[in-house]
């Protein structure tokens, strides 16, 4: 297998400087070295798009952190998953973090249980607001549209005296909805 090394910077704003993370990433003989400047909660970068494409097996990427790397615990463990699955090697140099080392996958086992754990307190949490809300004698949900509401909206249309914007602010109901009852009469 041959061994090409990638590193990957980033940094949030055009503002901020590569330069710390560019200097720590030459000291590792990168072959080739990608960045990019946009937050890191943007779910499409795509400089770390063209670095997945051009991985093969053996292909070793450093970075400095992994808060360079991913957008949160998950999405870390999404991508150095990713990065196994193509036999890549992952190392994060201010983590001290090879994912091929047994630490390194313990490392990863604990951030997994961690998403998990954070998966888990986000559905709990939902379900809690939920319940209270309904104790309050609030229902989920979109509204209901009355019958009365559609009918009219329909008869105005039909009418085509009037534009869907204005159907739409006469009777309260949205324009999607009234679409949706229009296919349903035309089946």
């Amino acid at each position: 297998m041959s061994q090409y090394i990638y590193g990957y910077a980033r940094v949030s704003t055009r503002q901020q400087d590569l330069a710390r993370q560019l200097d720590l990433l030459e000291k590792y003989n990168c072959n080739e070295i990608l960045t990019e400047k946009m937050t890191g909660t943007k779910s499409n970068r795509p400089e770390l798009n063209r670095l997945k494409d051009k991985l093969r097996p053996g292909d070793i990427i450093v970075v400095e952190s992994f808060s360079r790397l991913g957008r949160s615990t998950k999405d870390l463990i999404d991508l150095v998953n990713y990065f196994e699955e193509k036999n890549v090697k992952l190392i994060s140099v201010k983590e001290n973090f090879d994912a091929t080392t047994p630490q390194g996958r313990l490392m990863m086992t604990v951030f997994q249980a961690f998403s998990q754990f954070e998966r888990d307190l986000i559905v709990e949490r939902t379900k809690e607001g939920l319940k209270s809300a309904r104790a309050r004698g609030r229902k989920g949900g979109r509204p209901k549209v009355g019958t009365k509401d559609i009918t009219k909206a329909i008869n105005l249309y039909n009418t085509r005296e009037y534009s869907v914007k204005e159907i739409v602010e006469m009777t309260g109901i949205s324009r999607a909805t009234l679409y949706r009852y229009l296919n349903n009469d035309n089946n």
